[in-house]
């Protein structure tokens, strides 16, 4: 079924593209002015995509995708009306596009297909909202060029938002197998950040383009371009400090307290969980980062406990480890909520928050399935915790983990961190 989704907006984006090149290669540009400064403004702001991995190809390039929002919203160049369809939009947005990608997909850092796939659609349902009722004199007819095309245009840009968002939600969804709403709620919270400046952008500009002509291009390029480098820094900034803590979680395998790989593979099992609980995309990035630290405080032990399983620990002494380890992550400076999840992942499940129950269910598993005394491996691991589940875990958590599990326990994690 998501496969089958998938396949429908990439076929859809796919006719949309062949069909708007066949169409302005047989009648050609109209308006070759415009439609090349507007191809020049999407195919740099792909250039200026400087974000790398598997997350960062995912995010719209802020400066690209306001060009050509406006190209597809604009009626006018400087009181001249202006005659482009949709098809010529659609063509010069997806070659000025592809003009911007080639050089990362040389450094194979490129964005994914369906990237472009969502580029196309939300491009086009904003031109064939705007262009056909602007074209006929229908809008003017309506709301004339004052204020209300100003709130019309506002209006049509937030439906645009909303059809990106669910685009962009289907697609991860399909991608990562993640429940829908939680994931289209956390593109709707994107929206609301970088989103709502490329739909300012685009709406200053195409207006702007309509009074003062194409001069109003650059001019008000410049703004979305300084908050573009912003926000490059901001993400290289959140790289660093995930790196960190991933860093410090690696000091109890380094040491020799845990297992190697355990903390990453606890924090990856956890996010997949999260995930299919439903939790926000803030809540799933504090609860990865309480995994990776979820046995800092062994490091306050003198002698290690076997395998590092603190599962198999006595209450009280599994409580004691837990303290020291949130003593430990509120010095580091993570966010209060992390601390508090590593402080009590030891007690009872029914007073802890969710990503506590997560850590503790999933530390369990990576220890009983992976530990030399206990040769069972993952079937007989979840059989214990799920005869744990009257105290120490979950029910709802155990059981969305054997589902994870059953489907091979991937996870891929998109860090956005809690400010």
């Amino acid at each position: 079924m998501r496969g089958w989704a998938v396949g429908v907006v990439r076929g859809a984006a796919g006719v949309l593209t062949v069909a708007a090149l066949g169409h302005t290669v047989w009648t050609g540009l109209t308006e070759p002015g415009i439609a090349l400064a507007f191809g020049a403004l999407i195919t740099i702001g792909e250039l200026a995509r400087r974000d790398s991995g598997d997350a960062a190809r995912q995010r719209p390039a802020p400066l690209g995708s306001a060009g050509a929002l406006a190209y597809a919203l604009l009626g006018q160049n400087a009181g001249a009306p202006t005659h482009h369809g949709v098809l010529q939009i659609v063509a010069v947005v997806v070659t000025a596009a592809l003009l911007g990608i080639v050089p990362h997909i040389a450094r194979g850092r490129g964005p994914a297909l369906d990237h472009l796939a969502r580029r196309v659609l939300t491009v086009t349902f904003a031109a064939v909202c705007f262009q056909p009722l602007y074209n006929s004199g229908q809008l003017e007819h309506w709301v004339g060029q004052g204020p209300y095309l100003v709130l019309f245009l506002i209006c049509l840009l937030g439906l645009t938002a909303l059809c990106d968002a669910v685009l962009g939600a289907a697609l991860a969804g399909a991608r990562t197998g993640w429940p829908f709403a939680p994931l289209l709620r956390d593109e709707l919270r994107a929206q609301l950040g970088i989103g709502s400046a490329i739909c300012a952008t685009g709406v200053v500009m195409a207006l702007g383009v309509a009074v003062a002509g194409l001069w109003a291009v650059p001019v008000f390029s410049v703004p979305l371009l300084l908050t573009q480098m912003s926000f490059h820094r901001i993400t290289a900034i959140r790289t660093t400090y995930r790196q960190t803590i991933t860093s410090l979680a690696r000091a109890t395998e380094i040491a020799g307290y845990t297992r190697p790989g355990h903390s990453r593979r606890v924090a990856a099992l956890s996010c997949a969980v999260g995930r299919e609980l439903g939790l926000s995309e803030r809540e799933i990035t504090v609860l990865e980062y309480a995994a990776l630290m979820h046995d800092i405080g062994q490091l306050s032990l003198v002698d290690p406990v076997p395998d590092g399983a603190t599962a198999e620990l006595p209450e009280a002494e599994a409580r004691r480890i837990a303290g020291l380890g949130g003593e430990v992550a509120r010095q580091t400076g993570v966010p209060h909520e992390v601390a508090v999840v590593v402080e009590l992942q030891a007690d009872p499940y029914r007073d802890q928050p969710v990503a506590a129950r997560i850590v503790r269910a999933v530390n369990a598993y990576d220890d009983l399935a992976g530990g030399a005394r206990h040769p069972g491996g993952s079937l007989e691991a979840l059989e214990r915790l799920r005869l744990g589940t009257g105290h120490d875990y979950q029910p709802e958590v155990v059981e969305c983990l054997a589902r994870v599990l059953a489907r091979g326990g991937r996870a891929r994690v998109v860090p956005v961190p809690p400010g």
